[in-house]
C-alpha cells in the first residue's frame, strides 16, 4: 500500500511544471520550519540558534561543525565588513571624498557601497538557506531515530561528498563562481539602470545616488532632451539587421551546399576549401580591410572613378542607408561558408528515397526543394537559426570593426550612429560617454528584446512542437 501511495506520488509530481514544484518544495520546508519548532527536541529547536547544535549533540560532528562554522562566519562577516555597506544601501553614501589643503580626507564610495552591499544580500540569502537546511538536517534526523534507524558516521558523511554526492562537491566551486562573476554583475548593472551613475557623479568625490525610475523614463522620452526616438531607430535597425543577417545567409548559404553537392559538378572540395578560407582569416583584419576598400578614397571607388562609371566617390559609409546595406552585403560573404558547412552535412542525411519517390511522382527540383529539403533544413536547424538570430542582434565584432556605428548625426542623441545596434550603442555609452546609468537601462533593454523573441520563437520551431516528426 505504501508503494502504491509513493508511486502514485511521483507520477502526480511528474505532471507538475518547473515551478509548481519549486512552490511546492518551498512550502514543505516553509511548513516543516514551524512544525520542528513545535514538536523538535530541544536540540533542534537550539539549532534554531546555534547552527549546527543537534547535529553535534547527536554526535554528527562534520555536520555539525560545518553549519556551526558557516553561523561564525557569518556573524564576523557583517560585523566586521558587510555591515556597514548594508547599511548605506539606502542613500549609496552621503560623505564625498574631499582634498583640504594637502590632505585628503576619505569619504563614502557609493561604488563599493552598492557592490559590496549587493554581495552582501547575497551572503544573507545563502546564510538563510544553510539555516533552512540546518533545520531540515535536525528533522531529518530526528524521523530517523524515531524509525530506529542509525545515523550515517561521520566517515560515511564525508565518504558521501565523493560517492552519491559528490554531484554537490563537484558543482560547488563553479556555482560559487557564476555567482560571483556572473550573477552579481548583473544585478550590479539592474542596479545601477535606476541610479544617477554617469560623468558627473564618479566616486569617490562625486557619490551617484537613487534616482528611480528616472532613467526608463529618459529612454522613452520622445521630447528634445530624451533617447526616445534614438532608442527606437536603433532598436529597429537591430532588428531589421538581425533579419536579414540571419535569413540570407542562411538561404545562400544552403544554396551554396545545393549547388556544390550537385551530381556532375566537378573540384567539389576546391570548391569547399575556398569558401573555407573565409572563415580561417581573422575577422579583425579582414573587416578593417573591406572598410578601407569602401572608403571615399579606397580602391573601390578609385576604379569606379577611373573607369568612369562614377563622376563622385560613392558615400558607402557616409550615407546611413548605403552604409547599412554594404554591412549586409559584407556579412553575406562572412556568414555564407558557416551555412554551407552546416547544410553540407545535414543534405547528406537526407534518405535519396525521398528524392527517388519525388522525382517518380512527377515532382520538378523546386518541388522537390520545396517539400523534402526545405522542411527538413528547417526542422533540424530551427534551433540554429534561432541562436544565430539572437547571436546577430548582439553582433558587435561586424558593425564595429566595419563603421564604429557611423555615420554619426546631432539627430540622435547619446553619441549613437546610424548602423549602431543596441549592444555596439551600449559600448559607446560606457567607454566613450561614461553615462553608465543609460548604458545599463540600454543593456536591459537587450536582454529583453532578445529573451522576449527568443522564448516566442522557440515554441514556434517545428522540432520543438513536434520531435517526432522527422524520426
Amino acid at each position: 500500500m505504501a508503494q502504491k501511495t509513493a508511486a502514485k506520488a511521483d507520477n502526480q509530481t511528474k505532471l507538475l511544471s518547473p515551478a509548481q514544484i519549486f512552490f511546492r518544495a518551498l512550502k514543505d520546508r516553509t511548513a516543516e520550519l514551524g512544525t520542528t519548532l513545535i514538536r523538535g527536541d530541544w536540540k533542534s529547536k537550539l539549532s534554531y540558534i546555534i547552527m549546527g547544535f543537534g547535529p553535534l549533540m547527536r554526535g554528527q560532528i562534520v555536520k555539525g561543525i560545518s553549519f556551526l562554522l558557516s553561523e561564525i562566519l557569518f556573524i564576523v562577516y557583517m560585523a566586521g565588513f558587510g555591515g556597514k555597506y548594508l547599511a548605506k544601501m539606502s542613500s549609496l553614501g552621503t560623505v564625498a571624498t574631499q582634498k583640504i589643503g594637502r590632505k585628503t580626507v576619505y569619504g563614502d564610495n557609493s561604488f563599493l557601497i552598492l557592490l559590496f552591499g549587493l554581495l552582501t544580500i547575497v551572503v544573507i540569502a545563502v546564510f538563510i538557506l544553510l539555516w533552512a537546511m540546518n533545520i531540515h538536517e535536525n528533522a531529518e534526523e530526528e524521523r530517523r531515530l524515531k524509525a530506529g534507524r542509525a545515523l550515517p558516521t561521520n566517515r560515511q558523511l564525508l565518504a558521501s561528498l565523493l560517492d552519491q554526492n559528490f554531484d554537490k562537491t563537484l558543482l560547488a566551486l563553479p556555482v560559487t563562481g557564476i555567482f560571483v562573476f556572473t550573477v552579481l554583475p548583473i544585478i550590479f548593472m539592474i542596479c545601477v539602470a535606476f541610479s544617477n551613475y554617469d560623468a558627473t557623479h564618479q566616486p569617490p568625490t562625486n557619490l551617484f545616488t537613487w534616482v528611480g525610475l528616472e532613467n526608463f523614463r529618459n529612454l522613452f522620452n520622445f521630447g528634445t532632451n530624451g533617447f526616445g526616438s534614438t532608442f527606437l531607430t536603433v532598436l529597429t535597425w537591430t532588428l531589421v539587421w538581425a533579419f536579414f543577417a540571419t535569413f540570407i545567409d542562411y538561404f545562400l548559404g544552403m544554396a551554396v551546399a545545393l549547388l556544390i553537392n550537385k551530381k556532375g559538378i566537378r573540384f567539389k572540395k576546391l570548391w569547399r576549401t575556398i569558401l573555407v578560407l573565409t572563415i580561417a582569416v581573422p575577422q579583425f583584419v579582414s573587416l578593417l580591410y573591406i572598410t578601407k576598400m569602401f572608403a571615399n578614397d579606397g580602391i573601390v571607388n578609385a576604379y569606379l572613378m577611373k573607369w568612369g562609371w562614377v563622376s563622385s566617390p560613392i558615400p558607402f559609409w557616409t550615407n546611413p542607408t548605403l552604409a547599412r546595406i554594404t554591412i549586409i552585403v559584407v556579412n553575406i560573404w562572412i556568414g555564407i561558408p558557416y551555412m554551407m558547412l552546416i547544410a553540407t552535412g545535414l543534405l547528406m542525411n537526407i534518405p535519396e528515397d525521398l528524392y527517388e519517390s519525388a522525382r517518380i511522382d512527377g515532382a520538378n527540383a523546386f518541388q522537390t526543394f520545396w517539400s523534402i529539403t526545405l522542411p527538413y533544413m528547417l526542422f533540424v536547424t530551427g534551433p540554429f537559426l534561432l541562436t544565430q538570430f539572437t547571436g546577430n542582434l548582439n553582433n558587435f565584432n561586424v558593425i564595429f570593426l566595419l563603421t564604429q556605428g557611423r555615420p554619426q548625426s546631432i539627430a540622435l542623441s547619446g553619441n549613437a550612429g546610424y548602423t549602431d545596434l543596441l549592444v555596439t550603442w551600449l559600448y559607446k555609452m560606457t567607454v566613450t560617454d561614461t553615462n553608465y546609468r543609460m548604458a545599463a537601462v540600454i543593456g536591459i533593454m537587450v536582454f529583453l528584446v532578445t529573451a522576449v523573441i527568443s522564448l516566442v520563437v522557440y515554441g514556434m520551431l517545428p522540432s520543438v512542437r513536434d520531435e517526432e516528426g522527422f524520426q
